[in-house]
This record gives structure tokens, C-alpha cells and sequence, in this order.
């Protein structure tokens, strides 16, 4: 009898270790798609195309390029500023890609990929209202997304201004444009994509020094380095060949409507 609980104890521990040892990388193969969490009203970084009423956009080339390295299908589902962590978290994604801030607060719960967007918090304000910083709005409402890094770090650049949060940053806009709000804040490239995207972009603009730096890294999950590795290493490839700059260049180079020199450099390293 005590050889067998012997045998059952030892053959847990087995059982065990090898369950510790399958990682997300055998995960996602057998299941034959990498599941990622996009965001999809954020204008470029992912958003509902028109014409074809699939989620397109920056983050989603970014998701395809590493589902394309694990030689599986791409799966998308949509998350939120306050949605992506725990859904990270939980199992639902396998990767976030959602203009999610590195941020060491986000490290107790989740592990990022290196920084593969470099950016920075501003306004977004009514052409000839007054406001020009975050010291403008003392006393006056600025809108933001529910989660964001954009949310506390407002309150702590200007503490007397009234911060009111929306599930997403069109929301956000909405309130600005019926008065509701006197700025949106968040990064400037998606304060970008909600201006240019309006009807009358020429009646908003973007305002300020930074409030914040902003670096976006692909949300993983904890304790998984041989996934992290992978994530790292193709986008140290994507920069190295080129393609990183022709993924950026479809959605922010010079004949979109959305602009934005690239003026970083990833960090890469040597193989």
C-alpha cells in the first residue's frame, strides 16, 4: 500500500512538471490560432474598416505578423482599456495588443513584450476655446477612457480638473463635441485618429506639451519566457528587415490621414 502511494505521489509530480512545462507557444499550436485582444475604436491602431466590417489597423498587423511567426491563424477579440488585463489574466487572450502602456504597476499582474510603439499623452481641444495645456483646465471637465494610464496621469498633472471616464475614447470625443467636456485626453496618436477621423477635423486640435511618456508594449501573460521571447524576437525582426516600417507607414505615413513621422528607434538586440 505504501508503494503505491509512492508511485501515485511520484507520478503526480510528473504529471505536474510537464503540465509546468507546456507553455503558451504548445497552447496556441494545438489550438491552431493565436487569440490576441485588439481594440476596436481606435482609430489607427484598431478599428472597424467600412467596406469590410472586419477589425483592421496598426495593432492587428502587429498580432498577424507574430500568429505568422507561430505559423497559425490569427484570432481577434475585442477588449478595452479596462477590459484587456483581466481578460489577459483570465485565459480568454493570449496576447494583448491595445495601446497599453508599460507601466511597472501593470508588471505585478501581467509581463510585457519590449516597447513597440513609442508615444505620448496630450490633449485634444476645440480649435480657439481657450485651452492650450493641462494648466487651462483647472476648474473644467476633461474626458477619458475608464482604465487608461491617461486617467491618473491627468489627475495628477492637473488635480483641479473634473476627469470623466467613458468605455471608450469616441465616447470620450462625443462629450467634447457637445460640450460636455472641454478636452480628451490620452496619446497623441489616438487623439489623431479621432480628430482626423471627424467630419470637420479642422475644428479640433491637439494641444500641449506631453503630459507623459508613453511606451506600448504587447500585454502577455506572467512567467511564460519562452513565449516572450518569441513575441521580442519577432519584433526585432519586423524592425531589423524593414517591415516594421512598412506596417507603420500603411497606417501613419505620409499619403494616410493620419501622419506621424517615425522619430524612434526600437531597441533590438544582437542574435
Amino acid at each position: 500500500m505504501k508503494r503505491l502511494v509512492l508511485l501515485a505521489v511520484a507520478l503526480c509530480v510528473v504529471l505536474s512538471g510537464t503540465m509546468a512545462h507546456a507553455g503558451k507557444i504548445e497552447d496556441i499550436k494545438a489550438r491552431g490560432a493565436l487569440v490576441c485582444g485588439v481594440k476596436d475604436s481606435t482609430v489607427p491602431f484598431g478599428f472597424i474598416d467600412e467596406q469590410s466590417k472586419q477589425i483592421v489597423g496598426f495593432d492587428i498587423d502587429i498580432c498577424k505578423a507574430v500568429a505568422d511567426k507561430l505559423g497559425v491563424k490569427l484570432e481577434l477579440k475585442t477588449v478595452t482599456s479596462a477590459t484587456r488585463i483581466p481578460m489577459l489574466t483570465q485565459g480568454s487572450v493570449d496576447m494583448v495588443a491595445a495601446t497599453m502602456t508599460h507601466k511597472f504597476e501593470r508588471d505585478d499582474v501581467i509581463d510585457f513584450s519590449i516597447t513597440y510603439f513609442m508615444d505620448g499623452q496630450k490633449l485634444l481641444v476645440k480649435k480657439g476655446g481657450g485651452v492650450k495645456s493641462a494648466a487651462d483646465l483647472k476648474g473644467k471637465k476633461v474626458a477619458t477612457a475608464k482604465g487608461s494610464t491617461s486617467e491618473k496621469n491627468i489627475k495628477a498633472a492637473q488635480p483641479d480638473a473634473t476627469v470623466v471616464s467613458f468605455d471608450e475614447y469616441p465616447q470620450a470625443f462625443l462629450a467634447l463635441k457637445q460640450g460636455k467636456a472641454e478636452a480628451v485626453t490620452t496619446d497623441s496618436t489616438i487623439l489623431l485618429g479621432l480628430r482626423n477621423s471627424d467630419p470637420e477635423p479642422d475644428k479640433w486640435e491637439i494641444v500641449g506639451d506631453y503630459i507623459s511618456p508613453e511606451p506600448y508594449g504587447l500585454g502577455l501573460a506572467e512567467n511564460d519566457s519562452k513565449f516572450r521571447d518569441l513575441v521580442n524576437r519577432t519584433l526585432v525582426d519586423l524592425w531589423n528587415t524593414g517591415e516594421y516600417v512598412k506596417i507603420y507607414d500603411k497606417w501613419f505615413g505620409k499619403d494616410t490621414k493620419y501622419y506621424l513621422p517615425l522619430t524612434w528607434k526600437m531597441e533590438t538586440w544582437p542574435y
